[in-house]
């Protein structure tokens, strides 16, 4: 049986039971999406924008899902502080898939901000939600091989439809024309569970013309049990509309975790993601960015730090669409032991995206002779007056910079440490809230050092 046999059989057998909880502009796209996996099934090695993770392999188990919405508690302040010194959020909880509606800051809201269930949206904001849901997670562009160079019809993703199959709850988040949450919103996802455990998570990010947010998502674990999570984000970001979205994982060995970024940007909008993972078993994270509005800028930022069987596969696709855009691009690897890693990062420029300004980076640490790194930048361009650059690298520790410490007085681990930790510290850089930064470098330089950070008053640190 092939893997995707049990999840199609299983959404036959429960899709009513799926639908009940959920609002219609949800249940809506199910159908959809479930005749479109039943058709491609799950991607194969030989599929090229899967060929590093074994997404066969990944999905064969068989683990239990919270299709009934049986409530799982979880004394989420009780037990988990994951504070940031001197940078004051608005701090949220998912469990599992679950919004956690009854531990919210006392804060209250600006007028023209939501933060909430994204079924509780579905039900209060219904045309909101059913005009952005399941409208740019689908699947990835193709081009025409012809004179016009016209958009074909896109790949759709297997990951993104199983979600839309299965997914039942998750977080809306609005923000209006012309409003600024002033605070860093700050979303811990849980993972809990006593038995093996599959999570569909979904967000949903608007923000209207001339709207202003910072989002931070930290993704951690609970118990130590085998959890598969794909978690898909819609985010739509309006006409010269400004977003920072950060996204920190620190789970386990035992997790596979599958995410899908989709974001869509207006003219004159600026968007920086930066992403780091520091611990996980299985790590894909899909990024597609469609600059449809001319003047739009993206900066997309990554740092990995993996070591024992760790696996991390990035894969960016960066699709110019109008003219006077930007994007920049900037994915750093250190990896030890018999780490994993793969980059694939695909520049796309149409015909009419004229003046493009594009540039590319992939840098990799292989610190260990079995660790193995795999990378694939790619330009294609269809437009005449662009300047885009794109390279990659994979090296190891600079022996000369070694010794050159070591004369100093520095033992060799610590020398190997401090060459790692001024190796990712490029992309830490990146990040514009100083408190968060100032924080992320701590972090990595304990994670580099093999200390498990502990997290003032959180037992799941402990």
């Amino acid at each position: 049986m092939n893997s995707e046999q049990q999840y199609i059989e299983l959404f036959q057998q429960y899709k009513d039971a799926i639908c009940v909880p959920c609002p219609e502009v949800m249940n809506r796209p199910r159908e959809e999406a479930f005749k479109s996996f039943c058709a491609s099934g799950f991607p194969t090695l030989k599929t090229e924008r899967y060929k590093y993770t074994d997404v066969q392999k990944a999905f064969a188990p068989n683990y239990g899902l919270n299709l009934n919405r049986i409530e799982i508690k979880a004394q989420t302040q009780d037990i988990f502080k994951c504070d940031v010194p001197n940078l004051s959020t608005l701090l949220y909880f998912v469990v599992n898939d679950s919004f956690n509606k009854f531990e919210i800051p006392s804060y209250e809201l600006p007028k023209g901000i939501t933060i909430c269930s994204l079924s509780d949206a579905a039900r209060q904001y219904p045309e909101i939600v059913k005009k952005h849901y399941a409208r740019i997670a689908s699947g990835f562009p193709t081009i025409r091989q012809t004179t016009d160079n016209a958009a074909a019809p896109g790949e759709h993703d297997a990951i993104t439809d199983l979600n839309t199959m299965f997914a039942q709850d998750g977080l809306f988040v609005h923000i209006s024309k012309n409003t600024k949450l002033d605070k860093t919103l700050q979303v811990i996802n849980l993972l809990h569970a006593k038995v093996d455990m599959m999570i569909n998570r979904r967000v949903l990010i608007v923000l209207e013309e001339s709207a202003e947010a910072k989002i931070l998502f930290c993704d951690h674990t609970m118990d130590n049990q085998n959890f598969l999570t794909t978690q898909v984000t819609e985010v739509f970001a309006g006409e010269n509309s400004s977003l920072e979205l950060y996204e920190l994982e620190e789970t386990h060995a035992k997790n596979l975790r599958f995410s899908n970024l989709y974001i869509n940007q207006e003219a004159y909008s600026r968007v920086s993601v930066n992403s780091l993972t520091l611990q996980g078993g299985t790590t894909r994270n899909t990024t597609y960015v469609t600059l449809k509005g001319h003047d739009a800028e993206i900066n997309l930022y990554g740092g990995v730090i993996a070591d024992k069987k760790q696996h991390v596969d990035n894969h960016t696709l960066i699709d110019h669409q109008a003219p006077n855009c930007q994007s920049n691009e900037l994915y750093k690897y250190v990896l030890d032991d018999e780490a994993v890693g793969a980059f694939a990062g695909r520049i796309l420029v149409r015909k009419d995206a004229q003046k493009t300004q594009s540039q590319e980076t992939n840098a990799n640490l292989c610190s260990t002779p079995t660790a193995r790194m795999y990378t694939q930048p790619m330009l294609e361009i269809y437009a005449d007056d662009v300047k885009c650059n794109h390279g990659a690298t994979v090296g190891q520790l600079n022996e000369q910079a070694i010794f050159y410490m070591r004369q100093r007085g520095i033992p060799l681990e610590e020398a190997r440490m401090l060459l790692k930790f001024a190796f990712i510290g490029d992309v830490l850089d990146k990040i514009a809230l100083e408190p968060l930064r100032d924080r992320l470098h701590y972090l990595t330089e304990k994670r580099i050092r093999g200390e498990f950070n502990q997290c003032t008053g959180c037992r799941l640190c402990q």
